[in-house]
C-alpha cells in the first residue's frame, strides 16, 4: 500500500511580536515637554559610590550604575518643570558607555538634555564629566508617570 506522509498541521497560536520603535522623532508629541531642556548635576564621589564599597579587593573608582544614576537624576529635573502636575518621569532605558575611571574625591558632573521622543518615551543625550575628561555618555529613555496607580501596579507585582 502506498500512503503518502500528511503534512503537518501549524500551531494555531498567533506568535507574539515585540513591536520596538527605532526611529526618535523630533517632533513634540502633543502634552510632551519641549526638546531642549537640560539639567546638570554635581557631586564629589564619595566611597559609597566606588566598586571598592562593593568588593574592597576592587580600586575606589566611581562605579557605573552610580554614574547613570546621575544621569538619570539629571534627565529627570530637565523635564520635570514641564510636566503636568503630579507627573514625575521613571527610566526605561540605557545606552551608556562607561570610557573612563576616576577615583573616590573627584567631582562628577553628568549632564542630560531631551533630544527626542521614541513612542510615548522621553530621549535624553548624556553626559559625565570630570573636569575636562569624558567618563561616560550615552542616552537614557526616560517615560512619564503618575506615582500614585504606578506604586499600586509595582506593589501588585512584588507581591504576587
Amino acid at each position: 500500500m502506498n500512503r503518502r506522509a500528511k503534512p503537518r498541521k501549524r500551531s494555531a497560536r498567533p506568535t507574539k511580536k515585540v513591536k520596538r520603535s527605532a526611529t526618535i522623532s523630533h517632533a513634540a508629541p502633543a502634552g510632551m515637554p519641549r526638546l531642549g531642556l537640560e539639567s546638570a548635576v554635581q557631586s564629589v564621589v564619595p566611597r559609597e559610590w566606588t566598586i571598592a564599597a562593593f568588593d574592597p579587593r576592587l580600586p575606589a573608582v566611581l562605579s557605573t550604575p552610580a554614574m547613570i544614576g546621575m544621569m538619570e537624576v539629571a534627565a529627570a529635573q530637565a523635564v520635570q518643570p514641564e510636566l503636568p502636575a503630579g507627573s514625575i518621569t521613571v527610566g526605561t532605558r540605557i545606552e551608556v558607555d562607561h570610557l573612563k575611571a576616576v577615583t573616590e574625591g573627584a567631582t562628577v558632573r553628568a549632564a542630560a538634555r531631551l533630544v527626542g521622543y521614541q513612542g510615548r518615551f522621553l530621549v535624553f543625550e548624556v553626559e559625565a564629566r570630570s573636569g575636562d575628561l569624558v567618563l561616560g555618555r550615552g542616552k537614557v529613555l526616560r517615560a512619564i508617570i503618575e506615582p500614585q496607580p504606578f506604586q499600586v501596579r509595582a506593589a501588585a507585582v512584588k507581591n504576587s
